[in-house]
């Protein structure tokens, strides 16, 4: 069988969020590329389509008429200006961000999603510089002689890709990572979760805060519900996969209860309407710190195991390591070395923006698993959080909106 072989220098396995984000900023480059994806978009992606200030940022970063475009009545994206902590004695602690005079349509958190998120960003494709092949599976990936060959099935055909540099954004079961690395799951730095959409959940706030809750019983786990807008809310759950192994706990098994038994919950949803099936995925945490650079090859996303380990939001980290990476890129495009020399900062560069999740959740791992869901029960509700959080939300605005991020290759 003669299979048609396609040469490019790089070629990004995925087009979720990260890989999205990498082919976007590689085209402000003007770096030609391919990126391929096993899907046809739109498609549906399981998540609890948070979009944190790290998202906001990084959409501002790849046009900011997405959120222009899309915040308004009836768009895809639906402004939060805040969240809710839900204890479980079912008092509401509620932090609501209070705009500047002009920043009244710059929130700092929205709910997306991920259907409709992933096609915004797909579209923002450059055909002059991104090849974008869809319905298109790596199947095999091999190292010879310094390039990649990717066989990939498009429909009833196959085609060899031949490149000298490959990214993985193709998420948490990534062909490339198990090419260049190991996929190992480490129950200590890896989340379940679950989502569902329902229809009539009671009790939202008029300022569509996105509201989370801690239940006593269940250590390292929390449950959400997500506003999108016309009564419409993502609503989900998820626990740290060592407290699910040890203790033998079923996250949809949680999940479905508390909706149906938690005294907290129960009345929010009893005239409310599940739209779909409960759906899971694992979340890779970025405590794993994994290696995500080498010959050749970068990873970003969910493949580099980039999800915050104190929220479980990913797609604002994903879609910060494709800006990153896209740098790097661009950097061994211009004296065509793609060696792992030339990518030694970029692990640095990434993890440097982790650090202060990285370094809490290890400090709650290391007192007690209990440690994060007692804080965020007895500690964040006092007074002093809510003026610090108006604070430092304004300070980050600033960033979101009018800065762009730094990058330092050396």
């Amino acid at each position: 069988m003669n299979i048609e072989t396609i040469h490019t220098k790089v070629c990004i396995v995925g087009a979720g969020p990260s890989g999205a984000a990498t082919s976007i900023f590689l085209s402000r480059e003007k770096v030609a590329h391919i990126i391929i994806d096993a899907a046809q978009y739109p498609r549906d992606k399981v998540c609890g389509d948070g979009l944190d200030l790290k998202a906001i940022t990084m959409l501002n970063h790849i046009d900011k008429s997405i959120l222009e475009d899309e915040l308004k009545p009836r768009g895809k994206i639906q402004a939060c200006w805040g969240f809710r902590l839900i204890n479980p004695k079912g008092k509401y602690t509620e932090f609501v961000f209070k705009p500047s005079i002009g920043d009244e349509n710059k929130p700092p958190y929205g709910v997306s999603k991920r259907f409709s998120l992933d096609n915004i960003l797909v579209e923002k494709f450059d055909s002059a510089f991104a090849d974008f092949l869809q319905e298109t599976k790596a199947i095999k990936i091999e190292r010879v002689e310094n390039k990649w060959h990717i066989l990939v099935q498009q429909k009833d055909k196959q085609i060899t890709i031949i490149s000298d540099l490959i990214v993985g954004a193709d998420g948490d079961h990534s062909i490339v990572l198990k090419t260049v690395g190991e996929r190992k799951i480490n129950r200590e730095h890896y989340a379940g979760g679950v989502r569902q959409y329902w229809q009539g959940v009671e009790g939202i706030h008029d300022k569509n805060l996105m509201e989370v809750y801690y239940p006593k019983t269940f250590p390292m786990s929390y449950f959400w519900i997500f506003p999108l807008g016309d009564g419409l809310a993502n609503v989900g759950y998820g626990m740290l996969s060592s407290v699910a192994a040890k203790n033998n706990y079923n996250i949809r098994e949680i999940f479905t209860e508390l909706i149906k038994t938690d005294s907290i919950l129960q009345s929010r949803f009893a005239n409310a309407t599940a739209l779909d099936n409960v759906s899971g995925w694992g979340l890779p945490l970025a405590t794993l710190r994994r290696k995500c650079s080498g010959n050749g090859w970068l990873l970003v996303g969910d493949a580099a195991s980039m999800i915050s380990p104190t929220t479980g939001e990913g797609v604002g980290t994903g879609m910060q390591t494709g800006f990153i990476a896209a740098k790097f890129i661009k950097q061994a495009t211009e004296i065509n070395k793609f060696d792992e020399s030339i990518f030694k900062n970029y692990d640095r560069e990434v993890y440097k923006r982790m650090e202060d999740d990285i370094k809490l959740f290890n400090l709650s791992m290391w007192v007690s698993p209990k440690m994060m869901g007692w804080v965020m029960n007895n500690i964040v509700p006092f007074n002093y959080f809510k003026r610090l959080f108006q604070t430092k939300v304004g300070q980050w605005l600033n960033t979101a909106y009018h800065k762009e991020i730094k990058v330092k290759l050396d």
